[in-house]
């Protein structure tokens, strides 16, 4: 007969409670939670809607859409040539508005003014100025 040798594994056991010894010192101080004192390095506030941020943001946006759909600035069936002048092309894109300003050239003119939108009130906030 062979004597068989036990091998001792550990065994997981559960949480163990904390102890609910107290010191001394943890005793005398107080804890208080944590006060917001700001919105961080880049927040910005946008209480109602005549806020400055909020007015920045429409005019930057629907300026930029302005721009798009009177031919100011590129777009689907307008594209940009190396002396930045815009010639018209057939983009193949359907649209039922007579200038041919199509949903992707809503989509990225929007994005672009919120783009500039963003860069004018973070920088105004920078400046101290909002």
């Amino acid at each position: 007969m062979a004597s068989a040798v036990m091998i001792s594994l550990p065994q997981f056991s559960g949480l163990r409670p904390m102890s609910a010894s107290v010191s001394p010192v943890q005793s005398l101080v107080a804890v208080q939670p944590m006060k917001q004192r700001g919105n961080g390095a880049l927040g910005a506030r946008c209480d109602y809607i005549g806020s400055p941020t909020n007015l920045i943001m429409v005019v930057s946006t629907s300026l930029m859409l302005f721009a798009g759909r009177f031919g100011l600035a590129p777009s689907a069936n307008r594209k940009a040539t190396a002396g930045l002048k815009l010639e018209v092309r057939d983009s193949g894109l359907q649209t039922g508005d007579p200038a041919g300003f199509t949903l992707a050239d809503t989509l990225a003119c929007g994005s672009v003014g919120h783009i500039i939108g963003v860069g004018v009130v973070l920088g105004l906030k920078n400046l101290g100025a909002l």
